[in-house]
């Protein structure tokens, strides 16, 4: 039976208070010689009678309706799967399930500490903190860390007691330090010396669970990194004692295994199965000790006494000076990203330090993560911004260039003009005229490579364009090297420019060619293939879906692997001076790009090389594009009367094109931007018959004020020029009607039959 609560003692004590006054004024009644006082004390004693008789009535309604809540909660708790007990106030248990019957230690447990002694060292003290929360709150609740593992401790406020209910708690993800932590003997020791806690290996080391160091250690004290005689269920072993502080004067005591030493320091020996690269060095850099992980990590060249800068190599600056920094309290970054001087791969460590002292003279300990990958990733990223920025400084300089090639050519053709070929300097022009031609072409490949160019896309099959092709790259190659093709014999058209196309397979068969000065074969090959899934090699990834592959392969000396990722940047080439610009293979991969294709280059020393080209199979019909730009070879004999209005920013370019038109009999208004043009507009009565503009120039560009021009001047037709692609402004040149694209640089009769054209 429990003990009656506070409230039913109250209660009691009322009733008994009520009965004792009933007693005394029917004594009173009867020693009365008042007849009026008789009637009234008599009255007195029959009110407090039944006050009392009330009172025990409801005092027995109240104990049944305990008896029922009660037996209520023992019905509920009994199939319960977490140990539970039903216990009073005091502490005194009343119920218990199974559960909680399996897990005391004395059955049935005769109070709450000890139904909890058998998962917790000092159960007083947790039972005070709840009941004294849930006599505030109704309940309580507390997570708590036992040698068993992850437990939450409950209880809850009922009728004339408390619930109180044990719940194991299953940890999600790995937990591998706490694994780690609970393989190794540990014991939590009190400011007095006294054991407080053994968690599951500790108690199996020894054999029991213990209350003082001397059950554990022969001889003490103990200290850190002490080699001390062990009594375990096996008798007598030497370990390593490892120690932790743990707050409020608690320290934690790890028993490590005594193995042997990979160094000359025999404290190390029980770091060695941590799994942890750890590395022990002197103040000169040399190698102390280091564990198991870190020699796997390293590799065979991590002995004793080594240095460390022979072990790996600092990304930025020289190891001695960090270690230096380290040593004198200076350093603010404590980790560093170093490469290992492995010859087997190429790997990567992030290295943290930590300045301690060892017997007096300071020394440092390397905590290591193998970084590899992290460093792969970097260096990915860091290539394709690379190519990113090499490509958009490629595509300004084209630009630029463009617009000196046009006027350096466009004042040849001038002058050509006044010169015949009787003439002594006609020769000269001739030669400034080719030059710029030569010129214009490299800077086509710059702008190949920033995937800027302008390309005619058409619908092709490899084999036709295979087949045109072979004779002339017959005689590129030679009489000693043979060239020889092989077609899949159902191959699907791919979409791409013809002449495009045609210059990366002669730029592909000569590199092939200079690769083999004895001779040897190149092979191209073609072929459908169905990628089911990504294929992700060389820092990019190539999507699922039906792709037609040609392949170059050649038996030459080949690439050295770390000089094969550099051959798509521009002027990178492994050919002698003067054999190669180091365009070619940027040029193709700028155009493989552009076309929406893939490019990948393997090669073996000595083996050879092989380029593979992926392009998308062509699922749906297109429709081809005609060019605007295309102008009539001849010069036209008759120009009719018109009014241009020319806007180009640059001088030299505005300058001939403005004498082109009009020598050929067109007048001319010239602007040097967009806003200058639509000032010249804003007189109704001029009427201009073509507008003539740049693409890119300060302030708004050629589209914008074409647009806001012809709002009050529609129909006007408009020649669009830039030394970038026209795909750069594609979108919005096919907003604007009537508009032709003419590429920089053009010739004289580019230019005007472009405007020609136009006015027709």
């Amino acid at each position: 039976m429990s003990k009656p609560n506070n409230e039913a003692l109250v209660r009691r004590k009322r009733l008994l208070i009520v009965v004792f006054a009933a007693v005394v004024a029917a004594i009173a009644a009867v020693v009365s010689q008042n007849h009026p006082l008789t009637i009234v004390f008599m009255a007195a004693a029959g009110a407090f009678l039944s006050v009392a008789a009330l009172g025990f009535v409801a005092d027995v309604i109240s104990v049944n309706r305990r008896g029922k809540d009660r037996q209520a909660i023992v019905d509920f708790i009994a199939n319960d799967a977490s140990p539970s007990v039903f216990a009073t106030e005091d502490g005194v248990v009343t119920a218990q399930n199974l559960a909680a019957a399996a897990l005391c230690k004395v059955n049935p447990a005769e109070s709450v500490t000890a139904f909890l002694s058998s998962q917790f060292a000092n159960p007083s003290a947790i039972v005070f903190r709840l009941q004294d929360r849930a006599e505030k709150t109704g309940a309580a609740r507390e997570d708590i860390v036992t040698r068993s593992g992850h437990v939450r401790l409950s209880l809850h406020r009922v009728t004339d007691g408390f619930l109180w209910r044990v719940e194991t708690i299953q940890e999600k993800g790995p937990a591998r330090s706490r694994d780690f932590e609970q393989s190794l003997p540990m014991m939590m020791v009190g400011r007095s010396g006294a054991v407080l806690f053994m968690n599951e290996a500790s108690r199996g080391l020894i054999g029991s669970r213990v209350k003082t160091l001397d059950r554990v250690f022969k001889a003490l004290p103990v200290t850190h990194g002490d080699l001390a005689e062990v009594m375990t269920v096996e008798g007598e072993e030497t370990m390593l004692v490892g120690e932790l502080e743990a707050g409020a004067g608690r320290k934690a005591l790890y028993l490590l295994p005594a193995y042997a030493p990979r160094s000359q320091d025999a404290e190390w020996r029980g770091f060695q199965e941590l799994p942890i690269p750890l590395i022990k060095i002197a103040p000169n850099g040399a190698v102390m000790s280091y564990n198991q992980m870190a020699e796997n990590l390293v590799g065979p060249q991590l002995q004793p006494g080594a240095p460390l800068a022979s072990l790996m190599e600092g990304l930025g600056r020289s190891i001695n000076d960090w270690l230096t920094e380290t040593l004198d309290g200076k350093l603010m970054q404590k980790s560093e990203f170093l490469r290992l001087k492995r010859d087997d791969r190429e790997a990567f460590v992030q290295v943290t330090l930590s300045l301690v002292t060892d017997q007096g003279e300071p020394a440092l300990i390397a905590v290591l993560n193998d970084a590899t990958q992290l460093k792969t990733l970097e260096a990915q990223f860091v290539q394709s911004q690379k190519m990113q920025a090499i490509g958009q400084l490629a595509g300004g300089v084209a630009h630029d260039f463009n617009n000196l090639l046009t006027a350096i050519s466009g004042h040849c053709d001038l002058l050509l003009l006044r010169h015949d070929q009787g003439d002594s300097d006609y020769s000269d022009l001739i030669q400034i005229n080719q030059n710029t031609n030569r010129a214009a072409a490299l800077v086509g490949q710059l702008l190949a490579f920033s995937r800027k160019q302008t390309l005619q896309p058409e619908t092709l099959d490899l084999r036709d364009t295979l087949a045109d092709l072979t004779h002339l790259l017959n005689r590129l190659v030679g009489e000693k090297v043979t060239l020889t093709l092989r077609h899949d014999p159902v191959l699907k058209p791919i979409r791409a420019d013809k002449r495009q196309l045609e210059q990366v397979l002669m730029n592909l068969v000569v590199n092939a060619r200079d690769a083999m000065q004895d001779g040897g074969e190149i092979k191209i090959t073609t072929e459908c293939l169905d990628l089911q899934e990504p294929l992700s090699r060389d820092r990019v990834s190539v999507p699922p879906g039906q792709y037609v592959t040609l392949q170059v392969a050649d038996e030459g000396t080949g690439i050295a692997e770390d000089k094969l990722q550099k051959v798509f940047e521009p002027f990178y080439t492994t050919k002698r001076t003067g054999e190669g610009t180091g365009l070619g293979l940027s040029t193709a991969y700028g155009i493989i790009k552009q076309s929406g294709g893939f490019i990948f280059a393997d090669s073996t020393v000595g083996v050879g090389t092989v380029f593979t080209l992926y392009f998308p199979v062509l699922t749906r019909a297109m429709t081809q594009k005609p060019d605007k730009a295309a102008a009539p070879a001849a010069a036209a004999t008759n120009f009719d009367d018109g009014i241009i209005l020319l806007v180009e920013d640059e001088a030299p370019v505005r300058a001939f094109a403005s004498r082109a038109l009009r020598m050929r009999g067109y007048t001319v208004l010239e602007a040097e931007s967009a806003e200058m043009a639509l000032k010249t507009l804003e007189d109704e009565t001029l009427n201009v018959d073509v507008f003539v503009t740049d693409v890119i120039m300060p302030g708004m560009d050629g589209p914008s004020w074409v647009r806001e021009a012809l709002k009050d001047r529609p129909g006007v037709p408009v020649v669009f020029v830039s030394g970038y692609a026209e795909d750069s402004f594609g979108a919005e040149q096919t907003a604007i009607p009537n508009s032709v694209f003419l590429p920089k640089p053009f010739s004289l009769t580019d230019l005007t039959n472009t405007v020609h054209s136009q006015m027709r």
